[in-house]
């Protein structure tokens, strides 16, 4: 597939827009409500700015999963499941309360690979982030494509979480609601966070399925809190789908010069990890 499909995607490599956005008093207490007591310090919340210039598509353009359709900010790919897998942060300042956020966005790569369930598309986004020319955050977005699941396939079963001693902790368990108000803070309308019919019954999820980017803001939060200000890098991954309705906990520990993350259920399975360097 990979190398069939690479020429009707090619002349997506390079493509570039830019759209701004303001860190509003409104967005961050939203913010601050829907994400209570799993925030680090700072007057704008490390994370927010996967909520700032969103993809907007009227409803005639969104595709079956309630993201706008392939073809329009991302190419369009012979697969129609979409995840975000994982990506990095480079973290030069914070945003302020009332910056005006200009976002380039370019799309860096596309590749195609044969996973354990079948083919998988990579799409490799680069977001730079700069208020009034001044550089705050550089961003490398990794976004995968799978194939719908083999009726009756057994689903992939998740990593396990190794022991740590005595980690950093905080405890949450995310429900409906939790996704239904990340998704309207972030404009996402993937409906894998909000539809269970559709989640189970045509993506294959055992339940709604909690957003990879709202686990990543828990982890750079957590990050934060232990070092009291904003990491210079944050790199994360998604391992396994976390489900909504299980306990979880978001866990820190010091590794090698710098902090190792996780987000596992109470019964072990790990859903995303990720580094944080001071």
């Amino acid at each position: 597939m990979g190398q069939g499909a690479a020429p009707d995607h090619r002349d997506w490599i390079g493509r570039s827009w830019t759209r701004s956005d303001q860190v509003s008093d409104r967005l961050i207490a939203e913010c601050r409500a829907t994400l209570s007591g799993l925030l680090g310090p700072g007057a704008v919340p490390p994370g927010l700015h996967w909520a700032l210039a969103p993809d907007l598509a009227r409803p005639e353009a969104l595709g079956r999963d309630g993201h706008p359709r392939q073809g329009l900010f991302v190419p369009e790919l012979p697969l129609p499941r979409r995840m975000w897998a994982g990506g990095e942060l480079v973290l030069h300042r914070p945003l302020d309360p009332g910056d005006t956020v200009d976002r380039q966005t370019t799309v860096t790569d596309i590749a195609f690979k044969q996973g354990s369930t079948g083919p998988l598309g990579f799409v490799t986004l680069r977001h730079v982030l700069t208020v009034a020319g001044d550089l705050r955050l550089e961003e490398r977005q990794d976004l995968v494509y799978r194939g719908d699941p083999e009726p009756g396939a057994p689903a992939p079963q998740p990593p396990r979480a190794v022991p740590w001693v005595a980690p950093r902790s905080w405890a949450v368990t995310p429900d409906p609601v939790l996704l239904f108000r990340y998704s309207a803070l972030t404009f996402n309308g993937h409906r894998i966070h909000y539809d269970h019919a559709y989640a189970t019954g045509v993506e294959g999820y055992a339940g709604l399925v909690v957003h990879g980017p709202m686990q990543a803001v828990w982890m750079l939060n957590l990050a934060t809190e232990i070092l009291g200000r904003l990491p210079a890098r944050f790199r994360y991954r998604g391992l396994s789908p976390l489900i909504c309705g299980l306990p979880v906990r978001i866990e820190a520990q010091e590794q090698a010069g710098e902090i190792a993350l996780r987000v596992r259920t109470e019964d072990g399975s790990l859903a995303t990890q990720a580094s944080a360097t001071p």
